[in-house]
């Protein structure tokens, strides 16, 4: 299933990097947190992507072109540095479409300006490229199906620290209630998407994606939410940036899935495939 992942972003609120970078290139590590969703979707069989460039999109073009293996994987070196093997490799089987959607285009006119490159396909995913989890998403795609609607999204409750607040309706404005917003019924659009192709029959021009295509799935019943109460976060601060690179550092991140499903025998030592490369 083919994986459209919208790159386009300024990234505003993470102003340390937003001047040079698109957002999904701000890094976790050593990585940006574009290749954690894609090595994400990867782990579960999904290996064709679609980029949707905007801002930057020579940034984007330009890791990959000159990708290094070596960052990401154990090697061995021998003969004086003129032999190098890899113990795995990450990105020889992707197949990676890059799409220019235009520097100020909504989600909405991103997605449907790689409708083209979908063509031939009965449904696909998409994400927003600046959450991670730890969702098996074989579940949500099992549902997704199960209900047979146009478009299923990931409803995770919100990683705030903010309080919702009830106030009574009068000239006192006395408070009837306060709780922790992520401990409640309240539950957000988590970024990761499943659709049909039939989507681009509900988008018209140069809409957002969530506003007007969604009301119209709605007053269909053709949208549905999967709940989802793990793990999940999304970088939209420097502060987020922080919680997720002290997570990656200290060996606790519970986005790599692909790490924690990974068999623990060592694996012989095998060149990269392809033009996958270290550079030395």
């Amino acid at each position: 299933m083919k994986v459209v992942l919208f790159c386009g972003g300024l990234g505003m609120r993470l102003r340390d990097y937003s001047e040079t970078l698109p957002k999904p290139m701000v890094p976790i590590g050593y990585r940006p947190i574009l290749w954690h969703v894609m090595k994400y979707y990867a782990h579960f069989g999904h290996k064709d992507f679609i980029l949707c460039l905007g801002y930057r999109a020579d940034a984007v073009k330009n890791y990959f072109l000159n990708y290094n293996e070596c960052v990401s994987n154990d090697f061995v070196l021998s003969a004086g540095g003129k032999n190098l093997e890899l113990y795995n490799s990450d990105i020889h089987d992707w197949r990676i479409t890059f799409a220019d959607t235009g520097v100020e285009s909504n989600i909405g006119m991103r997605l449907k300006a790689v409708e083209k490159y979908l063509e031939g396909e009965e449904e696909f995913l998409a994400n927003y490229s600046d959450g991670l989890t730890d969702l098996n998403l074989p579940e949500q795609l099992d549902h997704f199906h199960k209900h047979d609607k146009v478009a299923s999204f990931l409803a995770v409750r919100p990683s705030l620290s903010y309080h919702m607040v009830s106030i009574q309706e009068g000239e006192g404005n006395l408070v009837s209630g306060i709780r922790a917003i992520n401990n409640g019924s309240v539950r957000i659009n988590g970024g990761f998407f499943i659709f049909k192709t039939k989507i681009f029959d509900y988008i018209r021009e140069r809409e957002e994606l969530v506003n007007g295509p969604f009301s119209r799935l709605i007053e269909e019943q053709q949208l549905i939410g999967y709940p989802y109460d793990g793990y999940w976060a999304s970088m939209d601060t420097f502060k987020d940036k922080q919680e997720l690179d002290s997570q990656w550092g200290t060996g606790n991140a519970p986005w790599e899935v692909w790490k924690n499903n990974r068999q623990k025998k060592q694996a012989s030592p095998v060149a990269a495939p392809g033009k996958s490369k270290c550079t030395l």
